[in-house]
């Protein structure tokens, strides 16, 4: 099914996506907020650019947006799958709790913060260019990856990474030399238990963005951890 959102606002559109079926095509996108926002079972492929929200608390099945995102995508989601062919806003993953989010290009500032893992569900986040400052700020569980693909000499990630992190694991592509992380996390070479469970995160997303996963894992990885199990403690506590 085929749906114009050329003249419909975000609650129109929404509510034809309600509405209609199981796989969808939603055309002329524009701004509209919300999209997808707590529903679960759909196929929905975007054209256009979706606005802030999209896919908040999603519940379930697929949104592919053929092009970029703005801020906010899959805020609090908790299951299902988000695809962006381009680069995404703010904020990205705010809260999320499952599911997983992937980005072809790059994400704006603030991408996976309070980041957390939910019983069984652990959230993935996948960004192929860069990330910006404050990535995975006071993340608690779940994984972020940036592949860093688009200027692998450049900083994959900007200022204040990991900060307050306290759960969960980052992978970044790159040996990190020239990034000034806090003093409660820790900052390693990917181990091939690292890499195994790296290679397994980026099948899916590879093959949807017709990368080779041998290439892309033929670079050096740095993994970020929480280092204490009282991280705070270091930040706000004089010893």
């Amino acid at each position: 099914m085929n749906i114009n959102a050329k003249d419909l606002d975000h609650k129109a559109l929404n509510e034809s996506i309600r509405q209609g079926g199981d796989t969808l095509t939603v055309e002329g996108c524009c701004g509209q907020r919300f999209i997808a926002a707590g529903m679960s079972g759909k196929d929905i492929t975007i054209k256009g650019v979706p606005g802030n929200a999209l896919g908040a608390y999603l519940n379930g099945g697929t949104v592919s947006v053929l092009g970029n995102a703005q801020d906010a995508v899959g805020d609090t989601m908790n299951e299902g799958t988000i695809v962006v062919h381009g680069n995404i806003g703010d904020a990205a993953g705010y809260a999320m709790r499952g599911g997983r989010i992937y980005i072809e290009g790059n994400a704006g500032y603030r991408a996976g913060i309070h980041m957390k893992a939910y019983k069984e569900k652990v959230p993935v986040m996948i960004i192929g260019g860069k990330a910006g400052s404050f990535l995975g700020e006071y993340q608690a569980g779940g994984r972020i990856v940036v592949l860093n693909l688009s200027d692998p000499q450049g900083k994959a990630v900007g200022f204040f990474p990991c900060t307050g992190m306290h759960g969960g694991k980052m992978f970044l592509r790159s040996k990190c030399e020239n990034v000034a992380f806090p003093a409660q996390v820790s900052v390693n070479p990917a181990s091939d238990e690292d890499l195994e469970e790296l290679k397994s995160l980026l099948g899916d997303y590879c093959e949807k963005f017709g990368l080779d996963l041998n290439e892309v894992l033929d670079a050096p990885f740095t993994v970020v951890s929480p280092d204490s199990g009282n991280p705070y403690r270091q930040m706000y506590v004089a010893n």
